[in-house]
């Protein structure tokens, strides 16, 4: 294919167009952050593929995101709509797991990318509380413009063969100063610094020291070569106080000024002001004379949002490593609270490796569980496959780490490889890993797995790291004990619904049949929807389709019961309205206490005579042989099982050569903030418009939108009956 503007092959994620496609929208619309998800192919997640105006460590909790999330973009991407966010305190109370992480000020918008078909992923943009209260016009039109843009360019990239792969790692495009590339202005900068009577520095986007000059250095008493490219945080050994590292995040996040006070006791206290942009933060520093423990303002951040004065912060003793900081405290929190929502055991991986890898620092994580007496590996980040394939199946008595901390329910931590070495020579090494955390996943006293994390550099493990990552590992052994309760009960009822349902559609004379079962998404309980297709006598087929009541296996037995009822019912002549009386009196003498949407079209082909009843069940749709399609308007019965005595009408229409019948399931029409008889309008639209011979091809065009949307949350059935031709 000839893409327009590019080669023949092209990837707009490695030529920079995604990107130069996310800037121009900030720009244009003077956000000061912006995130593109993708929807990950034959998966319902949501990958974060690009990055702008924010750090990594900030959006790591949500790199992968499930469709079904509470959280805004997959909302968006659900709905397709636009969702809008107007401060701190509609983000707390619409979506209380961001106000979590980042309990900041800030404005949020979120936007679907797709086109009449798919929807590819989504944008998310952050201004400061300074922008006006909602979006205007033009800053609309920008979004949408941006979104349709998007779609097209992933569109063309779908279409290649093979399609480029998307990012596996966020791409980070900050924007970049002007003056950078000027070494005159830059000198020029250095030299008014240098003159200047108070310390100053400058922060990346990342929090780290890319200048300081003279006087900072020595105000803070460290030499300026030893603190470029470090976050003063973490090289400041005084500055070890998670309230100094969230006033930086409060800064990006935001763009607001803000201030703090920092009293070392008998050092003179030093007061910081902080100064974002786009492309990061500019600090003065000044000494203050005040008497340790008198109380200082935020400055401008307070001043602007009218909060209460906050107190100086004492600078505490020098820590004997590395801190904990204030992002793995909000990550761990967050992953808290995703983990309570997380279902299956998929579920549970996915969450762990996609969230401890960027938010909690190793560059390695294996995550096992334990299967009659061995540790199995159900996960892992920053390993090959075949490394891990090595160690997979060892016994939980076997003499190595990850299985001796389950009998212990000790955690083992190697700060070095030579630690490592000495209490295990044969320990195996992955490409030049020189730290370690083994952690025992212990639930109700029972051990579930272990976690393995692993550095590239030797990591000392202070104490408070060692405390995070034990509590990590708790909250991990909790939810990976009720996914596998979750799974078995799921696989359970999956099962049994998978035997219920028809295994395939037997041939009939003179008709051509296709159908479609499409689970509910990622994570949901198994629903009651079922089909089947009866041959009642030589001349007459019978086609059901319905829906019971309720996701779970209760639902799937019952669905069974009705099921076997219509087939009887059906074999025996009766017509469509008897069915369902008959199968309603079943479900009254059952005492199932729930209810079937469910319909009924028998086939008469030597009377070339179709004849319809329906109990609540969605309309069907007709396609004539001239291409013609329509929603047919079939009495609404009362739903089985609400009424024991109910009467169903049963009518009839000419069935002709050619013609096809859609039954189907509400899962196919309804979505939310979409109207379903738009919705069927739209499905009919679709047949009418199918230019595919073959009876499977339609089905795979009309089940296209739910297969690759985000927005199902319920199971699919879609059965199809054509009356073949003469000449066919």
């Amino acid at each position: 294919m000839s893409s327009v503007g590019g080669p023949e092959t092209e990837d707009v994620f490695a030529d920079g167009r995604m990107a130069a496609v996310l800037t121009g929208l900030m720009r244009d619309t003077g956000a000061s952050a912006g995130l593109v998800y993708l929807l990950v192919p034959g998966d319902r997640m949501l990958r974060l593929v690009l990055l702008s105006g924010v750090p990594r460590e900030v959006a790591a909790p949500w790199v992968r995101i499930p469709v079904d999330a509470p959280i805004p973009v997959a909302d968006a991407i659900r709905e397709r709509t636009y969702v809008w966010l107007g401060g701190r305190q509609e983000i707390a109370h619409r979506y209380p797991k961001i106000g979590m992480v980042l309990p900041y000020d800030f404005l949020l918008a979120a936007a679907p990318i797709a086109d009449s078909a798919i929807v590819w992923g989504g944008v998310v943009l952050l201004w400061p509380v300074s922008h006006p209260p909602q979006l205007d016009a033009r800053e609309r039109e920008s979004l949408d413009a941006h979104c349709r843009l998007s779609a097209r360019l992933l569109r063309r990239a779908a279409d290649q063969d093979p399609p480029p792969p998307h990012p596996t790692a966020p791409l980070v495009v900050h924007p970049v100063r002007p003056s950078e590339a000027d070494p005159a202005l830059a000198a020029a900068a250095l030299d008014l610094t240098e003159r200047l009577p108070v310390g100053c520095c400058a922060l990346d986007l990342d929090g780290r020291i890319t200048f300081i000059n003279t006087a900072a250095a020595e105000l803070v008493n460290a030499g300026a070569a030893d603190l470029l490219g470090s976050r003063p945080w973490e090289a400041l050994l005084w500055l070890n106080d998670p309230a100094f590292e969230d006033r930086y995040r409060a800064a990006i996040v935001t763009r607001r000024p803000t201030s703090f006070t920092v009293v070392r006791g008998q050092a003179a206290s030093l007061h910081f002001e902080l100064y974002p942009d786009a492309t990061g933060i500019s600090v003065l520093i000044s000494p203050r004379e005040e008497p340790p423990g008198e109380e200082t303002t935020r400055g401008e951040e307070g001043a602007a949002s009218g909060e209460a004065p906050a107190p100086a912060v004492h600078a505490p003793p020098p820590p004997p490593a590395e801190p904990v900081g204030t992002a793995a405290v909000y990550q761990l929190m967050h992953l808290a609270a995703s983990l309570s929502e997380a279902a299956g055991v998929h579920d549970v991986v996915e969450l762990v490796a996609d969230q401890i890898v960027p938010a909690f620092g190793p560059d390695g994580l294996v995550l096992m569980n334990v299967d009659e007496g061995r540790l199995r590996i159900i996960g892992h980040r920053g390993y090959s496959e075949e490394f891990v394939e090595r160690y997979d199946g060892k016994p939980v008595t076997a003499p190595v780490t990850d299985a001796q901390v389950l009998a212990t329910g000790v955690p083992v931590f190697f700060p070095t490889y030579e630690d490592l070495v000495d209490a295990h020579p044969h320990a195996p090494r992955y490409e030049g890993r020189n730290a370690w955390a083994f952690l025992p996943l212990i639930a109700s006293g029972r051990p579930v797995g272990s976690l393995i994390l692993s550095y590239e550099r030797p990591r000392p493990f202070p104490s408070a790291e060692r405390a995070l990552l034990t509590s990590l590992a708790g909250l991990i052994a909790q939810a990976l004990a009720r996914a596998r309760l979750y799974d078995s009960e799921h696989s359970l009822a999956r099962s049994l619904q998978t035997a219920l349902l028809p295994h395939g559609l037997a041939p009939m004379p003179g008709i051509d049949v296709a159908a479609r079962y499409l689970p509910a998404g990622h994570g949901m309980d198994i629903g009651g929807d079922f089909y089947d297709l009866i041959r009642a006598t030589p001349t007459t087929v019978v086609a059901v389709i319905g829906d019971v009541q309720g996701h779970n296996t209760t639902a799937a037995a019952l669905m069974g019961q009705v099921r076997t009822a219509v087939h009887a019912h059906a074999t025996a002549g009766t017509s469509p309205g008897d069915i369902l009386a008959r199968t309603n009196r079943l479900l009254d003498d059952l005492d199932a206490d729930r209810f079937t949407s469910c319909l009924i079209a028998e086939f008469d082909l030597a009377h070339d005579r179709l004849r319809l009843a329906t109990a609540g069940h969605p309309p069907p749709l007709l396609r004539r042989a001239d291409g013609s399609a329509e929603v047919l308007e079939v009495p609404p019965g009362l739903l089985l099982g609400i009424a024991p005595d109910v009467a169903y009408d049963t009518v009839e229409l000419p069935w002709e050569p050619g013609s096809v019948l859609a039954l189907y399931t509400d899962g196919l029409v309804e979505a939310p903030g979409l109207d379903i008889g738009t919705s069927m309008a739209d499905l009919a639209e679709r047949l009418s418009v199918s230019r595919a011979r073959d009876l499977d091809r339609v089905a795979d065009e009309l089940t296209l939108h739910v297969k690759h949307g985000a927005h199902r949350t319920d199971d699919v059935a879609l059965l199809l009956v054509r009356r073949r031709s003469p000449e066919s």
